[in-house]
């Protein structure tokens, strides 16, 4: 009886642990298409959008867009000297205007000119 309760436990674990989403894949480029070099802040604290809270934005052709695909958080403290809602930061990006979001499939955060 132990022995099937093990079974079925492990069996739950292993069914649990597979339904489990991942996050999309940021940092490998698509070697045929463009990688541009875009602003990148946090969405209200620099850029001048709307929300509720701190969420990582692009600024592309002088209008800035949050993005999808990547979060701000990923990518360092962004309330460090240096994070994304003190300082905007330039980033290598690959990715598509959908309406009013940015859907990235790369992003790549440059080293900033700043001292630390």
């Amino acid at each position: 009886m132990k022995f099937v309760y093990i079974l079925i436990c492990s069996f739950a674990l292993t069914l649990t642990a597979s339904a489990q989403s991942t996050k999309p894949k940021t940092d490998t480029p698509d070697p045929s298409k463009k990688i541009d070099t875009l602003e990148a802040a946090c969405g209200i604290c620099q850029l001048g959008l709307k929300g509720d809270d701190c969420a990582l934005a692009v600024r592309v052709d002088g209008k800035a867009y949050y993005v999808d695909g990547t979060h701000i958080d990923s990518h360092g403290d962004a309330h460090a000297k240096d994070g994304f809602c003190n300082m905007i930061r330039k980033a290598e990006v690959q990715g598509v205007l959908t309406g009013d979001k940015y859907k990235v499939t790369y992003f790549k955060l440059l080293p900033s000119s700043s001292p630390k």
